[in-house]
Parts: C-alpha cells; sequence; structure tokens
C-alpha cells in the first residue's frame, strides 16, 4: 500500500490542497479537529523527528515555513493557532510521514491537552 501521505504527494490519493511549494506540501486533514485543520509534510519521505540528522534537518524550516504561508493564506495568523507534531505511536501517530498540524479558526482552542482521570 505504501505511505498515504506519498501517495498524496504522487497525486495518487486525492486531497483538498491549501498550499504547496518545492519542498512542501498542505492539504486539509479528513477528520478536522478545528474549523481550519490543515497538514503540511515535507516532499521527502520522512518517518518521523526520530530520523532527522544533521544532512536532513533543514526540512524542519522548510516545513515551518510552510506552516506560516498556511497560517496567512488560511487568515488563522490574525488570532492565533496551534502547531502539533505527533512522533511516535504513544503520541498519536498514525501516518509514518513526519507532518505538521495547523489547527485554529476558534477564539479558544482549549487546553495543549486533556487531562485524563485517574
Amino acid at each position: 500500500m505504501g505511505c498515504l501521505f506519498c501517495n498524496i504527494l504522487s497525486g495518487a490519493t486525492p486531497s483538498e490542497k491549501v498550499y504547496e511549494d518545492d519542498k512542501v506540501f498542505a492539504f486539509k486533514d479528513i477528520n478536522p479537529q478545528a474549523p481550519v485543520h490543515v497538514l503540511v509534510v515535507h516532499r521527502v519521505h520522512t518517518k518521523n523527528l526520530d530520523e532527522l540528522t544533521a544532512d536532513n534537518s533543514a526540512m524542519m524550516g522548510e516545513i515551518f515555513l510552510g506552516v506560516k504561508d498556511v497560517a496567512r493564506i488560511t487568515g488563522v495568523d490574525k488570532k492565533g493557532y496551534r502547531v502539533i507534531i505527533n512522533n511516535g505511536a504513544a503520541a498519536g501517530q498514525v501516518i509514518w510521514h513526519l507532518h505538521v498540524h495547523i489547527l485554529g479558526g476558534e477564539e479558544d482552542l482549549g487546553p495543549m491537552l486533556s487531562i485524563r482521570p485517574n
């Protein structure tokens, strides 16, 4: 089956594009958790943060420049937005291609984490 995000990048799997340049691609999340919920992925497949090295770490700057552009395009830069990276299974990463979530479009996005009862 391969990587879902690589399939989106190749056009094999459809997505609702928000932004793209020669380094990154941004598209709407299919299960949005906020009025604006966009994913930014690098065009070079990297499983997660643990695969970053001195040789490929510039991709994070490229991703975050994409985040800035997406925030401007979607208008969430005006009041604020949340940027999330889920790294590994315990953090909720389910697609094994490094990606950043941008969430916004509400007056208050709530707490950073939900506190679970003991």
